[in-house]
């Protein structure tokens, strides 16, 4: 059995000082505060945190940062870009560039990721002899990074709504929803990853296979990207007479088990569409601000009833607790007014919020019966020293995490992943996979 001791960690009923925490087989044995340290106990500095849940990753687009700035442009014109690098990479770069990119996640106090997975196939849609081998390849990747992976295998179908898909996305498709669905059957979850499905969006799967993937999906997480750009919404609106949200509530999926994906040009009524059915919102602010996409209504949202978690998405920075204090700080922007959502519900988002998307309602909690999962915070930092621990979300960013623990084994430890430099390993896959892009 391993102890660990805080001097403050953040329990489900809040901040508690002088926590012990004992695991066993993975999970939290005891969690006692008020308790002295021990010898051998593990101590840990500044204030621990629940490990954290990145609810939203495309891994390859790890690539992608610092690359697309050159001439401006739009998310379209983003998307080009994503498209070449996409077209060209290999199932041993695809390793190579999740493994570190998930290192990268870890290091930021991310203990489980959902990977919104959809390049699936050899360039030009051949199927690899294993149809699956680039899901395999991500399920080693986070293995050998230390985090758990839902694996948010996406249907893919059309290239725009009523569009045959066409050049790289000839990657992404299935010949239809059967051969998806009969392709993601043959993923076997383990004690790392859970097998999840996606809905790309309503512009690449067909109105009437819709309810067909959510079926599928039924007991599983469903996630779907959802009104990011205002021309999907236009779209949308013009073939089907209306908003993607109410598509997808006609379809029948929306409810517990889905989560929306940006959400961020949202009419009322969608609104209230998500949060009567209790849909998650995976809110992603780096990724708004890159591609200027807009701000979501995360407030709204919050206060019609969908759970809220957060997501590095294209991974233009990997910092959660830089993405939960944007959540926040876009609607000080939104609503020229602040504390719209309290340290309190930005550390749900981080955690809590985020397991439940993944399929995991025990995760996210230092709590007796959960996954072994903590981050502890230095507040020793430039960034934090000083700060009130309680509102150390507010403050506190990535290269201030000093341990992470994944199911009870320590990964991160002051600041250093246990695989080493991951800025070495990120350079070496990232200039591999451009090489095969060339």
């Amino acid at each position: 059995m391993t102890t660990y001791w805080a001097a403050q960690a953040w329990l489900p009923d809040g901040l508690a000082a002088d926590v012990r925490l004992t695991v066993a087989s993975g999970r939290f044995a005891s969690v006692t505060p008020g308790a002295q340290p021990e010898p051998g106990d593990h101590r840990l500095p500044g204030v621990v945190l629940p490990g954290f849940a990145n609810a939203h990753s495309h891994a390859f687009h790890r690539a992608l940062r610092g690359r697309t700035h050159d001439d401006g442009g739009t998310f379209w014109t983003w998307r080009e870009r994503m498209y070449a690098l996409a077209a060209t990479l290999t199932p041993d770069a695809y390793l190579d560039l999740a493994r570190a990119t998930y290192a990268e996640m870890v290091l930021a106090g991310v203990t489980a990721v959902g990977e919104f997975h959809y390049l699936h196939h050899a360039p030009g849609g051949t199927p690899y002899d294993d149809p699956n081998v680039m899901a395999e390849a991500l399920r080693t990747a986070a293995r050998e990074a230390g985090l758990r992976i839902t694996l948010l295998d996406t249907a893919y179908l059309t290239g725009g709504i009523d569009a045959p898909l066409q050049g790289a996305q000839l990657r992404f498709g299935d010949a239809d929803a059967d051969a998806w669905a009969a392709r993601v059957a043959a993923i076997r979850a383990d004690e790392t990853l859970t097998v999840g499905a996606a809905i790309h969006s309503v512009r690449a799967v067909p109105l009437d296979d819709l309810p067909r993937i959510a079926a599928h999906a039924t007991d599983r997480p469903l996630h779907v990207h959802l009104s990011e750009q205002r021309l999907e919404n236009e779209q949308a609106l013009a073939t089907f007479g209306a908003t993607p949200t109410r598509v997808l509530a006609d379809a029948g999926a929306l409810g517990r088990a889905t989560t929306a994906i940006h959400a961020v040009h949202l009419t009322p009524e969608d609104v209230a569409t998500l949060g009567s059915t209790r849909t998650g919102v995976c809110l992603c602010p780096s990724t708004e601000q890159d591609l200027g996409d807009g701000i979501a209504p995360g407030a709204a949202l919050h206060a019609a009833g969908a759970r809220l978690s957060i997501g590095s998405d294209q991974h233009v920075r990997i910092d959660l607790l830089a993405e939960a204090a944007s959540v926040e700080l876009h609607e000080r922007l939104a609503g020229e007014t602040r504390g719209v959502l309290s340290p309190s519900e930005l550390v749900t988002l981080l955690t809590t919020g985020g397991h439940t998307s993944l399929g995991d309602p025990t995760g996210g909690r230092l709590a007796v019966g959960s996954p072994a999962d903590l981050v502890a915070i230095r507040t020793d930092t430039p960034r934090t020293a000083g700060a009130d621990p309680g509102q150390i979300v507010l403050v506190a960013g990535s290269a201030d995490v000093d341990t992470v623990v994944v199911n009870g084994a320590v990964r991160v430890d002051a600041g250093r992943h246990v695989l080493g430099d991951v800025g070495a390993m990120l350079g070496t896959a990232i200039r591999a996979a451009w090489e095969e892009a060339r």
